[in-house]
């Protein structure tokens, strides 16, 4: 099995700000991750990430809320979607 791309969506927010989402499905687990997916999904305002989930190869699940990084438990796709567009509708400037 090959990578699959599973979402690439970009979705504006407001004048300032957008949501980019990118989920592959890969046939081996990245070193630091126990699942087959790689991701990232970052929430831009002003030019700025602000918030952004990801799984970089050593590194494992984690999430960035500004300048703070932070362990990030994934259990599945649609999961991962939820929590990151709870924090997303959560956000306050």
């Amino acid at each position: 099995m090959n990578a699959r791309l599973m979402l690439n969506e970009r979705h504006t927010i407001s004048e300032i700000s957008f949501v980019e989402m990118v989920v592959w499905q890969l046939p081996t687990p990245l070193p630091g991750s126990s699942h087959a997916f790689k991701y990232r999904l970052a929430l831009v305002v002003n030019g700025i990430c602000i918030l952004h989930y990801d799984n970089e190869a050593g590194k494992g699940d984690h999430k960035h809320k500004g300048e703070e990084e932070m362990p990030y438990k994934f259990v599945s796709p649609r999961l991962l979607l939820k929590d990151f567009w709870h924090d997303v509708d959560n956000w306050r400037p």
